[in-house]
């Protein structure tokens, strides 16, 4: 009776635990990434939606006296108006982006890394359907900018700040050492460590 007491016990503790110098296997974080980005999508569509049909272009409204100000602005080009001339490859980079962005995420198993990549995945998309369904035509679209900070700043909108947070994160988390598997580099990858 206790050899087969033994047994069990050691079944059990092998069903229980991880084998010995093995790294826990982090859950994929493709989910995490699409929410942030859909989250972002609708902040972004839901703000221009209501800018075009609240707003004229030239009759900006202030927030904060000159500082911050709400002005439609509508943009051919890439951000801080670079490329007006070239508004289709600015289509095809974004449509790219959105492939790309998409495809890492399927294996990617850090928390950090699906933030960073969903606020751009949600930013480039927002762009993305300005560029595909606002006038004057497909893949010619004006995306629709209307937050102005300081006169010299240029306009941009949810997607474009979307963008460039996601951006700023994600150099950081390369900076500090973690990757999209969920591991962080320069520390021992059989220790157990939590997600970035």
């Amino acid at each position: 009776m206790s050899a087969v007491s033994n047994d069990r016990q050691r079944e059990q503790h092998t069903d229980d635990h991880e084998p010995p110098g093995e790294a826990p296997v982090r859950p994929r974080r493709l989910p995490a990434l699409l929410a942030v980005a859909a989250v972002v999508f609708a902040l972004d569509l839901g703000t221009k939606a209501l800018v075009v049909a609240k707003m004229k272009p030239g009759e900006p409204i202030s927030i904060i006296d000159d500082v911050v100000r709400l002005t439609l602005v509508r943009n051919p080009g890439a951000a801080f108006s670079m490329a007006t001339g070239m508004t289709w490859l600015l289509t095809l980079i974004a449509a790219a982006v959105v492939v790309g962005v998409i495809r890492i995420g399927r294996s990617l198993r850090s928390v950090g890394w699906a933030v960073g990549l969903g606020l751009v995945l949600g930013g480039a998309v927002g762009n993305l359907i300005d560029r595909l369904f606002r006038a004057p035509g497909p893949l010619q679209g004006h995306v629709v900018d209307f937050i102005s900070v300081t006169k010299w700043w240029p306009v941009f909108n949810v997607a474009d700040s979307s963008i460039v947070c996601g951006a700023i994160l994600l150099v950081a988390l390369t900076v500090f050492g973690f990757e999209p598997d969920g591991t962080r580099s320069g520390r021992d990858e059989r220790a157990p460590e939590a997600d970035a």
